[in-house]
C-alpha cells in the first residue's frame, strides 16, 4: 500500500504538478484493489464510478461485434497510467464497452464524488481534472486518427513506444485486435521492424 501510494504521488506530481500539500488533501480518498486476470474493472452498460491508477498489470477496453460476436480491443491501459472509461466516469452515464484486467493487476483508485470534491477545494486538483480530460481526448483522437492516417507498421511502432514491454505481457491476438491487423500481418511487421533495427 505504501509503495503504491508513493508511486501514485510521484506520478501525479509529474502529470499535474501536485505538491505534497495538494496530494495530502486526497490521501484518504485513494484505495488499493487487486484484480485477477479476466476480472472486470467496469462492465458494458454499467456506470464507471472510479478513476484507477495502475501499479501493476494491463487492462483493456473492448466491444463485442454484434454480427460476428468477436471481441475487438479499443483501448489498452498499462502500468503508471490511468484506467477509466472516461465518458462514463465524467458524465456518470452507462459505458459503451467492457474494461477488463488482462493479467493479474493492481490499481489505486478514487471515486468520482471524492475527485469532484477535490476540484472544489484546490486549484491544482482542478487543473488535474482539466489535464485528465485533455489526456482522455488526446488518446481517443490518436486512436481514431491512427486508423485514418497511419500504416499498420506505424500503428505497431506507436504501440511499442507508448506501451513498452506489452508484447511480453499479453497474447499477440489481443495486440492484433487492438491494432486492427491480422496475426500473420503482425508477425511480418514485427520481423521487418526487427530486421531494420539490426
Amino acid at each position: 500500500m505504501v509503495t503504491e501510494i508513493s508511486t501514485l504521488k510521484h506520478s501525479l506530481q509529474a502529470f499535474a504538478g501536485l505538491d505534497e500539500d495538494d496530494f495530502n488533501l486526497s490521501a484518504c480518498f485513494w484505495h488499493c484493489k487487486a484484480y485477477k486476470k479476466g476480472e472486470y474493472y467496469n462492465k458494458y452498460k454499467s456506470v464507471c464510478k472510479y478513476l484507477g491508477f495502475i501499479t501493476s498489470g494491463v487492462f483493456r477496453s473492448y466491444i463485442i461485434d454484434e454480427k460476428t460476436n468477436e471481441e475487438k480491443n479499443v483501448f489498452l491501459y498499462t502500468v503508471n497510467g490511468f484506467v477509466v472509461t472516461f465518458k462514463s466516469f465524467i458524465n456518470q452515464v452507462p459505458c459503451d464497452y467492457h474494461t477488463q484486467a488482462m493479467t493479474d493487476s493492481s490499481v489505486v483508485y478514487i471515486g468520482i464524488d471524492d475527485l469532484l470534491d477535490l476540484y472544489k477545494k484546490s486549484h491544482k486538483w482542478e487543473c488535474f481534472g482539466r489535464l485528465l480530460a485533455q489526456e482522455a481526448f488526446n488518446v481517443s483522437i490518436d486512436r481514431t486518427e491512427s486508423f485514418l492516417f497511419k500504416t499498420p507498421e506505424e500503428r505497431y511502432l506507436y504501440l511499442v513506444n507508448n506501451h513498452p514491454g506489452i508484447f511480453d505481457t499479453i497474447p499477440l491476438y489481443h495486440i492484433s485486435s487492438y491494432l486492427g491487423i491480422q496475426g500473420p500481418s503482425l508477425s511480418r511487421i514485427r520481423k521487418r521492424v526487427s530486421e531494420k533495427g539490426r
